[in-house]
């Protein structure tokens, strides 16, 4: 069980780490991160201890408190090991979000003092802060390298309809005119046909697959603030997505789809069902995610008519050290992309978990 550890203290706020087992802070942090407009589904407690059980890797919050001891400023972490890719303190593990929450920017440079401090603790070179405050002049920012979709929902399903540019709608029509069925929930039934329909498409990208715990033990955590949308043919799954629900927005996260899904636009299917569920939900924003720039995904977004939002992290290595860079764009990781998309389905199922727990 880690210590809380005092790092420092002005005349506005101490900060300090908390252990994830000290559940009455928790969840003070937890409604903290509810009331906040600035955070995201990967600030919560519950997804960052999901992470650390799914992926087998550790867990540590870093706040800030107010001489009355109110939360001033978070900072949620996963402490990622790998034998391939080495160690490094992230926020939020396997996120596309996370980075610090504050109140001021000296706060916000306070908790980016702890948070190199913690890594030296625990012997991680590198610190990776995923979107947040900006933690100093100290820090990396790699810019340029992703951007977010997201876009208020509209009031039905007509007008969602509609919203989208014309030369896509035609596809969103196309689609919802071959009659697929929709399913929705947590089941292990959906668990297993979303996981096998992820795997195949993670292979055919050339990336190791996550561990199936991952996913289990986020939909545990989260409860009815997520769920997976299924479309289907008959009885032949065609396409699904683990979507996360955070301060009445929806965003899909984890995606798969059969190699038919395209000829058959069973993922037009797919994402306007799951903005109409949204807006039954009472989700006032649709929230596409993350991709990368020039990559098919990101322009296939912009084709529903979401916008880019470029995306700031933030990175430190300490001296002495690179940091580390798990982006399947550099070109470094282009060939082993290519090498992997080559490997027998089986044998990839079987050692890509093991190497996936440590990109984080």
């Amino acid at each position: 069980m880690m210590p809380t550890l005092d790092f420092g203290v002005d005349t506005r706020v101490s900060v300090a780490v908390v252990s994830p087992q000290d559940t009455a802070a928790v969840a003070q942090i937890e409604a903290f991160v509810a009331r906040r407009s600035d955070t995201t589904p990967f600030h919560r407690p519950a997804w960052v201890d999901a992470v650390a059980r799914g992926a087998g890797q550790q867990s540590a919050y870093i706040v800030a408190r107010g001489p009355d001891g109110a939360i001033r400023g978070f900072l949620p972490l996963n402490i990622i090991h790998s034998p391939l890719f080495g160690r490094a303190l992230v926020s939020s593990g396997f996120a596309v979000d996370g980075g610090i929450v504050a109140d001021e920017p000296a706060t916000a440079r306070l908790i980016a003092e702890a948070a190199v401090a913690l890594a030296a603790r625990h012997s991680c070179p590198t610190v990776e802060l995923r979107g947040g405050a900006a933690p100093g002049p100290k820090w990396t920012v790699r810019s340029g390298a992703y951007l977010n979709f997201a876009r208020p929902l509209e009031q039905d399903a007509e007008a969602q309809l509609l919203s989208i540019p014309k030369k896509h709608r035609a596809e969103v029509r196309k689609g919802l005119t071959n009659g697929f069925g929709i399913e929705i929930g947590t089941g292990d039934r959906l668990r297993d046909i979303h996981y096998a329909l992820y795997r195949r498409s993670v292979h055919n990208l050339g990336t190791p697959v996550f561990p199936r715990a991952l996913f289990e033990e986020v939909l545990d955590a989260f409860g009815d603030q997520a769920n997976i949308l299924l479309v289907k043919d008959g009885d032949t799954p065609l396409s699904a997505v683990i979507s996360l629900y955070h301060r009445g927005a929806c965003m899909p996260y984890w995606h798969g789809a059969d190699l038919n899904a395209r000829k058959a636009r069973s993922n037009e299917v797919l994402y306007f069902n799951l903005m109409l569920h949204a807006m039954e939900r009472g989700c006032d924003i649709f929230d596409f995610g993350r991709s990368k720039v020039g990559t098919g995904p990101a322009l296939w977004k912009k084709t529903w008519g979401f916008e880019a939002d470029p995306l700031d992290y933030f990175v430190h290595a300490a001296a002495g050290h690179e940091a580390r860079d798990v982006n399947p764009l550099s070109p470094q990781y282009r060939r082993k992309v290519e090498l992997w998309k080559r490997l027998p389905a089986p044998i990839a199922d079987r050692i890509g978990p093991w190497i996936a727990r440590g990109l984080g």
